[in-house]
């Protein structure tokens, strides 16, 4: 047989699993708990006739025990449906919970202001835009910052060996047809081809200067009286 008085004494000296002890005070985990306060008139354990409110994704539902079903643990609590609408919710706490105590009615009001208020809350938050912050793990940054590193040297060392392999192929030191890259072939052939017409520009540079024709032929002048 169930006695509340002798169950809250067995769980009141810290032998409760529900219980958080805080330097601001003594708190039930217990999710049944209508006000989160470990005392004996919220004691979920310690009550055998005991109500409160529960959110299940974003639905309010009211649960009820009785101790005449404290024999069938599965079937230990009744729980109601409240509608979203805050006034017909009172109602329908006052319909259920008519013979009940006050105390408990009164807080059991007061669980379902302070959540509904919640979800009103979080609905004008989900409602504004506002930046997320995404936050990077100090492995993946370091894995990253290595990769890049990596990265980095093989591109330095496949740059030089192509400056490498260009100036022997100019040179002539590699003598018949090799595979290399067609758009690297191309290139070099570009490059060949722009230095050999610079090459023929300056060759066939012509120059235009001004001319003295009148001391020529004041110099070709005196020569012939001379003579």
């Amino acid at each position: 047989m169930q006695h509340d008085e002798v169950i809250w004494q067995v769980i009141r000296h810290k032998h409760c699993s529900f219980m958080s002890k805080i330097s601001t005070g003594i708190f039930c985990r217990n999710p049944y708990n209508v006000t989160g306060i470990c005392n004996r008139s919220s004691c979920p354990l310690a009550n055998s006739r005991y109500a409160t409110i529960r959110d299940h994704d974003g639905v309010f539902y009211l649960y009820m025990k009785t101790i005449e079903r404290a024999h069938k643990p599965n079937d230990l609590w009744e729980r109601v449906k409240l509608p979203r609408n805050y006034e017909k919710a009172l109602e329908l706490i006052d319909k259920h919970l008519m013979y009940w105590p006050k105390l408990l009615v009164h807080k059991i009001k007061q669980r379902l202001t302070k959540m509904t208020q919640m979800r009103i809350r979080m609905r004008k938050l989900a409602l504004k835009t506002r930046e997320k912050i995404m936050t990077t793990p100090r492995k993946e940054k370091k894995r990253e910052a290595r990769r890049e590193e990596k990265a980095e040297k093989a591109a330095v060392l496949d740059k030089a060996i192509e400056k490498e392999l260009l100036a022997r192929l100019e040179n002539g030191i590699y003598d018949g047809i090799y595979n290399l890259p067609f758009n690297k072939f191309l290139q070099t052939l570009d490059t060949d081809e722009l230095q050999a017409e610079d090459e023929i520009e300056e060759e066939s540079e012509v120059e235009y200067v001004e001319g003295n024709f009148e001391l020529e032929e004041e110099d070709d002048i005196e020569d012939l009286v001379q003579s």
